[in-house]
């Protein structure tokens, strides 16, 4: 968590939550707890869907993977595909 973010009691949350989410929004994720131990942490739609956005294609992934060109052998199972009910 970076140091500006507020940390909050989950009754403290749940009795000011308008000003929660008005946090979240102009100074970045806010935590909660619960007991004293980290529980969640509230962030601006904008900042989840940044977070959660996809990032290139599937096979852009394994283009970059550390284990290309590492001559890495994955076998198949013996016993070949299974039947299904359709």
């Amino acid at each position: 968590m970076p140091a500006e973010t507020h940390t909050w009691a989950i009754a403290e949350a749940k009795a000011h939550f308008s000003e929660l989410i008005e946090q979240a929004i102009t100074a970045g994720p806010q935590l909660i707890t619960r007991s004293g131990n980290e529980a969640a942490v509230v962030v601006s739609a904008a900042e989840w869907a940044e977070k959660t956005r996809r990032k290139g294609t599937l096979a852009q992934f394994f283009a970059a993977s550390p284990l290309r060109g590492s001559d890495v052998s994955i076998e198949r199972a013996p016993e070949g595909a299974r039947d299904i009910d359709l």
